[in-house]
Order: C-alpha cells, then structure tokens, then sequence
C-alpha cells in the first residue's frame, strides 16, 4: 500500500509545515523501522536515484545516518568534501552547485554554516534539497526524529509538555522542536541562563523558565542541549561548574522531583556539563532511540521527496 503523499518538494525547516505532513513523515518513519529489523535491511525504493550529501561543517551523527538512510533505500550516494573541492579554490556556492546538478543529481542533502543558505540553494537547482543544519536556523530532519522519539514513547504528542534546557540561543534544533512540537499540539517551554534565551523566543508561543528545577516539575520530557562553544566565539557561561550546578540534569536533581522524566539530546553530549553520564546512560533517556530514528524518519523524509520519481515501492 502506497503512503499518503505529502506536499513537499523541499525539507528546508519545520516552521510551516503542515501537521499532516509532519504525522505523515513520522507515520512512514514508523514503518521503515521494520525495514531495519529484517535480515537484509535493504529496500529497493530509490534504485537509480543520485543523491549528493553537501556537508560544509563537520558533521558525524548526522552525515553517517543519511548516508544509512540512502543506502537503505538503495540510493546511489555521493558524499561532497569541501576540503577537497573546488570551494577551497575560491569558487562559489552557486557554482559548484550548478556543476554537481549537471551531472544529474537527483537530491541534495547539505548542511552549511550559514543560516538560510538551504533556501538558497533551492533556487539554484531543481532536485529536492533537504536541509541537514543551517547555522542556527533549523535542522528539521532532527525535530522530526525528536518528535517520532516522542510519539513513540508516549503515543501522542497532543499535549505533551517538553521542556528544551540550555543554549537555545545558538540551537537549530530548538527551533526545529518548537515548529515542529507547536503543530502537533505540544506544549514548550525553554530554560536557560537569560543570555541564552534569544528575546523573540517567546513569540514563537513557547514559555520561558529560568529555574530548571521549576522546568523538571512542570515537564513530561525534556531536550537538553549542549553549549556550543564553536557558535559562541567567546564562552558564555562563566564556569562548567556553574553551568551544571544551576541547570546541569543529574540523578541527584531528577530524584528530587520523584516522577519518570524523558529525557532526550541531540548530541554531542558534554557529559558533566549539561547532562551527566548516568542520566544520559539511564532508564530515562531514550537518546539511542533518538539514533535509531533519525535513521528511519530521515529514510521516511527520503522516501516522500524521491520516491514518486521512481516505480518501485517498499513492501
């Protein structure tokens, strides 16, 4: 049975996408994970289909999962190093570009550390482009594997109240988790010290705590961020120790609360600074589901831009 087309053509961000479209990505995401348990975890879907990963800023975790997501579905996959190519050279984004959807690209997955920079290349060519992190703007195929985490755990996201603690200022997945938590009927409320907390934020509809403490009551899960320190220049926080004392999420500060709180993170974890090793490693985190599914929702992201080029179908 085929699943409910959505109506992108691009995944440049979540502000704006449709509730429908955003269930229909999570409920094929779903489907995709039992790809993942059969023996051979391989589907022919997007035979013939050329994808190019553009990754203009290092990436690990989410390089290595769309190129999971791509050769699962049988993709054929090209990942672009820019160390290496013709952009150390002085050419232009625009230009490198044109020449790789010359040679009959048929997606572009990119990440670049310039906000907006995914709107701009889909300007420039006619594939799909999928947004994989554009500066501090949005990283979409992140809040989709957050949500499905979500969802997953709990069954629904229709009033669920998730608390996003730390850097938000400088954070593409916050917004990416507000846009997309907000449509589905979340409630959202960020915690941060107050030089973290971007002073439009609240006119995105979400609340704003600057007691963590008040945070974890309140919450049924929380996204717990890392301090960017490669987006700050100058370190913004005056001490780790500070930092973890005051919003640091530890067994010792979940005990107090005495009730189940989900904890998630996007990684890299800094562990003992936002999050300790024995909450990130405990029975309430569910950042390795969080691993899984980006696999599966970006398979799922995948699949609805590219698969209506092809006629093959997964089971």
């Amino acid at each position: 049975m085929r699943e409910p087309a959505i109506s992108l053509h691009h995944l440049l961000g979540l502000e704006g996408v449709s509730r429908q479209d955003i269930q229909i990505l999570l409920d094929t995401g779903f489907r995709f994970r039992e790809v993942l348990e059969r023996p051979i975890k391989k589907v022919p879907t997007l035979t013939g289909v050329n994808v190019v990963n553009l990754f203009f800023e290092n990436s690990t975790r989410t390089r290595i999962s769309f190129e999971l997501a791509e050769k699962r579905l049988s993709a054929e996959v090209i990942t672009f190093s820019v160390a290496s190519s013709s952009l150390s050279k002085g050419e232009g984004l625009k230009d490198t570009v044109r020449n790789i959807h010359a040679m009959k690209m048929d997606a572009v997955v990119m990440r670049h550390p310039s906000p907006g920079a995914a709107v701009q290349l889909s300007q420039f060519v006619d594939a799909a482009v999928i947004n994989a992190g554009d500066g501090a703007h949005e990283h979409p195929t992140q809040g989709l594997l957050d949500m499905m985490s979500l969802q997953e755990k709990f069954g629904h996201l229709e009033g669920l109240k998730v608390g996003i603690i730390g850097d938000v200022a400088h954070s593409r997945v916050a917004r990416s988790n507000i846009f997309g938590l907000l449509t589905m009927g979340a409630e959202v409320t960020v915690c941060g010290p107050g030089h973290l907390i971007p002073p439009y934020i609240e006119d995105l509809g979400v609340g704003i705590n600057h007691d963590v403490d008040e945070l974890l009551t309140w919450a049924d899960a929380v996204n717990v961020l890392r301090i960017q320190r490669e987006r700050q220049g100058v370190g913004l926080i005056p001490s780790i120790r500070e930092y973890r004392s005051q919003f640091g999420i530890t067994n010792e500060r979940l005990a107090r609360h005495k009730k189940s709180i989900i904890i998630l993170h996007p990684g890299p974890i800094n562990r003992g600074v936002e999050i300790d090793s024995d909450v990130a490693d405990g029975d309430q985190a569910i950042i390795l589901d969080q691993v899984l599914n980006g696999v599966v929702i970006r398979m799922s992201v995948l699949y609805h831009l590219l698969g209506a080029r092809v006629p093959q179908e997964t089971n």
